[in-house]
């Protein structure tokens, strides 16, 4: 039997397969409202055969944003939208998650079709905020947060996690990669502070750990909470595999259930060495040493590949993205590839049986 097409259970959720949809951002959203176009994009993989649909990086605030265009979950207009799209999910045998997210430094900037540059205010642009005033690149400089404002960054993630839960979501993941606030926080590269959230690798990952505190105290003990890790920052002096195994195991008891492993994102200076499953690595690692559940994601393409991942305990799941987007039924050919089952809709059944 396939590990792969198998059920995957974390505290009172049971995925009806190992095959996960990865965050994947769409610039499209109207003041963080999600609209018939994400309705489209991540309901076709549910009816695809995934075992779980996460969204885009939902902001928190509104200043959270990546782009003008980005989701967010800070409103009761966004959590309505939310929910429609939840609905439909479920209604396709998949569960539903969504990722919370604060982009920090890479906040207000332009969509990748028009360059990403930094959108000033005159646009719609915004003030980003950082863990330190140290740029991204060309980025426009960040303002350092206070102590106080990055309390009431913790505050907006535990609400953003309520009213997710509203929405009808049956997993939460927090965003802490990428290069994005939390991650900044953990980076030397990005975190200059010399206060409690900076300085040694425990004042750098306090922010994540109290994000983890809240967002867990609010979701109660059935829901599960990943939290999305850049194993290294690929650069000198960075995050490193050891951090993120060390960050991995507080994450554990400070109620995360699962850590989705990807890499990089802090500084243009990352040199990358991409390949088949370059990232797949990472995970077994965190999943070994750390003793926790983990996901892995980055140039996944192939079932056969996908399955080995999980069934020699590399991961116990598999996020996949491009992937998707060049087949949103990859589940259901990985099921013919591997010789496995798994639920059709009823609308496509023909086309199984004259398989």
């Amino acid at each position: 039997m396939s590990t792969l097409l198998s059920p995957f259970t974390v505290r009172g959720m049971t995925a009806r397969n190992r095959i996960w949809v990865s965050p994947m951002c769409q610039y499209s959203a109207v003041d963080g409202v999600p609209n018939d176009w994400h309705f489209m994009h991540l309901c076709q993989f549910a009816a695809g055969g995934a075992g779980l649909v996460m969204s885009e990086a939902a902001a928190v605030s509104p200043e959270g944003r990546i782009s003008p265009r980005d989701a967010g979950i800070w409103n009761d207009e966004q959590v309505a939208a939310w929910r429609r799209i939840v609905d439909f999910i479920h209604g396709q045998g998949a569960k539903a998650a969504i990722q919370l997210g604060h982009a920090g430094r890479k906040a207000s900037t332009q969509p990748p079709w028009l360059g990403r540059a930094t959108v000033p205010a005159a646009e719609g642009g915004w003030q980003s905020v950082a863990p330190s005033a140290v740029a991204f690149g060309d980025y426009a400089t960040p303002r350092e947060l206070t102590e106080a404002e990055i309390q009431g960054v913790v505050a907006a993630f535990a609400a953003g996690a309520r009213r997710a839960l509203d929405a009808g979501v049956d997993a939460i993941e927090i965003h802490a990669a990428h290069g994005y606030l939390i991650h900044e926080f953990s980076s030397p590269l990005s975190n200059l502070r010399t206060d409690g959230y900076g300085g040694d690798f425990d004042g750098r990952v306090r922010f994540m750990l109290e994000v983890a505190t809240a967002v867990r105290a609010e979701i109660g003990d059935e829901v599960p909470l990943f939290t999305r890790l850049s194993a290294t920052d690929w650069a000198d002096g960075g995050w490193t595999g050891d951090d993120t195994v060390r960050l991995a195991r507080l994450l554990a008891d400070h109620g995360v259930d699962l850590v989705d492993v990807s890499s990089g994102g802090l500084t243009p200076a990352q040199r990358i060495p991409l390949g088949p499953g370059y990232q797949v690595p990472f995970a077994q690692r965190v999943r070994a040493e750390a003793k926790v559940p983990t996901g892995a994601v980055g140039l996944i393409t192939e079932p056969q590949q996908a399955e080995q991942i999980v069934a020699t305990g590399a991961a116990d799941v598999v996020f996949l993205a491009r992937a998707l987007l060049r087949d949103p039924h990859w589940p259901l050919n990985a099921a013919r590839v591997l010789g496995g089952d798994i639920e059709w809709p009823v609308q496509y059944v023909r086309a199984r049986l004259e398989r």
